[in-house]
């Protein structure tokens, strides 16, 4: 803290000895005004008395140097590494005085009144404005001209009071530091004084409905599939528990090369591994089921939800093994539903048609047939395509996650499954129509002839009998807007043989709606 004569002025003595305030000590010493025309003061300063505490530069001591910067000693270091200051440099740089310096207050209190000074505004103005840093005034500076300043009794101004309350605190804070050194001395029976950490924080619990939670019920019940062909082709996919007799849901293409006399196998998290076999693969769909040889009697189904009741944004935990990492879980939200999306195993065979739960969770190749799950760990969707930004959608691109991944919804899957399990064959639905495959924006359009030459509206099918014919456009199918070709086929494929729904076409510029009722139709030919 400063000391230096902020040009303030002089009150009388008092007649008790002064209680400190906020307002800076007198100097101990104090220069007159320089007369008019003279080089230096003519009358000296009343002599200081002895054993006052005054430095050299007329400085209280220890209060100058603390407050010399306008900072308390060692708080730029403590800010800076976080840690407290030994008690010992305190004392070695001036923060923490001897207690003997100093001295009492004087027994001859009151001193004689000084006489009454003739102040000078002017002088008073300039001594606020110009004090030098050094505790001197500059020219002009000074009170009225038949003033002398008495000599103080007592070295003890604000500037002891500041460097006596400095001592207590560093004190204080040296005993408290003392203090608990010692009791954290007595209190351990080693030389060290390091506290150690427990051995174990506890036991580790995760609520339910956390990812760890759902995964670590979810893993068991997954397997990695590997498929190889006659010739020795082949990867790696994944698939689930779908019942407890060893049957296991996956991607067609996942499996496809292990149709026709391959071999498959199937690898559980905790290393077991089990030879299947094909039961059947619907290649529309993209869904197959395996079963597993001589299959545990312990097995764990996953729990299925339900897909038409997912909502954007309800969060997502996929597994697979992305380029052979089996067991891996990735995490995302649900991005869109209702996705039309055409995927094909690269085989050049018909592309699959689904209606896609889409999904951030990162998916990769190997992904594929794996359970998308729900945060309450049901399965909602099989992982099954991803969006690649070198070669499109495809089920064995081997570009990385971009964030687009597609999953078949559990409700459509389950259907499909069932039937595989029953029949070995898929069944699917259909309107009874061929209609094109372009990649357009303004609808389904009916083409003029059929696959093969056939017709392009089926005698006696469901379209046929609705009225529909070649050069139609379907625009809706119920509630579902319908862009394409490829969108109708997956629109229709999320339901049953046997389901009514109401179709809108336009002919000639004109809208009209139909009511009709699905077909069925049995096997990939």
């Amino acid at each position: 803290m400063s000391t230096e004569n902020e040009g303030a002025a002089v009150p009388p003595a008092p007649s008790a000895p002064p209680v400190p305030v906020d307002a800076p000590a007198a100097p101990a010493s104090q220069e007159r005004p320089v007369p008019e025309g003279d080089a230096a003061p003519t009358t000296p300063l009343p002599p200081v008395p002895n054993g006052a505490p005054a430095n050299s530069n007329g400085t209280q001591p220890y209060a100058a140097e603390a407050g010399a910067n306008g900072s308390q000693p060692y708080a730029a270091e403590a800010a800076s590494n976080g840690a407290q200051p030994p008690v010992a440099p305190a004392a070695s740089n001036g923060a923490q005085p001897p207690a003997s310096q100093g001295s009492a207050p004087d027994a001859s209190w009151p001193p004689p009144p000084p006489p009454t000074p003739p102040y000078a505004d002017s002088g008073i103005a300039a001594g606020a404005a110009g004090a030098g840093a050094d505790g001197g005034g500059g020219a002009g500076f000074g009170w009225g001209a038949g003033y002398q300043q008495p000599a103080p009794k007592s070295g003890r101004g604000r500037g002891g009071l500041l460097a006596a309350v400095l001592i207590a605190a560093l004190v204080a804070g040296g005993l408290g530091g003392g203090l608990g050194y010692t009791l954290a001395k007595n209190d351990d029976n080693s030389s060290s004084t390091t506290v150690s950490a427990a051995d174990s924080g506890g036991d580790i619990k995760r609520d339910p409905g956390t990812v760890a939670s759902v995964t670590a019920k979810a893993l068991p019940s997954t397997v990695t599939i590997e498929a190889e062909s006659s010739s020795g082709e082949g990867g790696t996919g994944t698939g689930f528990v779908f019942d407890t007799e060893g049957h296991i849901v996956t991607n067609n293409h996942v499996v496809a090369d292990a149709v026709d006399g391959g071999k498959l196998t199937a690898t559980f998290p905790n290393g077991k591994k089990y030879d299947a076999e094909v039961v059947g693969h619907a290649q529309g769909y993209d869904v197959a089921v395996i079963k597993l040889k001589n299959a545990p009697s312990d097995l764990k189904p996953l729990t299925l939800g339900n897909s038409d009741e997912v909502a954007v944004g309800d969060s997502t935990i996929a597994i697979g093994a992305p380029f052979g990492l089996s067991n891996t879980v990735t995490t995302g939200i649900i991005s869109a539903k209702n996705r039309p999306v055409a995927s094909s195993d690269g085989t050049g065979s018909n592309a699959s048609y689904m209606s896609a739960l889409q999904t951030d969770a990162s998916i990769n190749p190997g992904n594929s047939g794996g359970p998308l799950l729900d945060a309450q760990g049901n399965v909602i969707g099989i992982n099954s395509a991803i969006q690649s930004s070198a070669n499109g959608l495809g089920g064995t691109s081997q570009s990385g996650s971009i964030g687009l991944g597609f999953a078949i919804p559990i409700n459509q899957a389950q259907y499909v499954a069932k039937q595989l399990i029953k029949t070995g064959k898929p069944v699917y639905a259909k309107i009874g129509a061929s209609v094109s495959l372009e990649d357009t924006t303004g609808g389904a359009k009916i083409t003029e002839q059929g696959a093969s030459g056939s017709d392009a509206v089926e005698a006696g099918g469901p379209a046929a009998k609705a009225g529909l014919k070649p050069g139609d456009v379907i625009t809706k199918l119920d509630d579902r807007v319908i862009d394409s070709g490829p969108t109708l086929i997956g629109e229709i494929w999320t339901h049953k043989p046997g389901d009514k729904v109401t179709i809108t076409y336009e002919r000639g510029g004109q809208s009209r709606t139909v009511e009709l009722t699905l077909g069925a139709r049995t096997g990939d030919s």
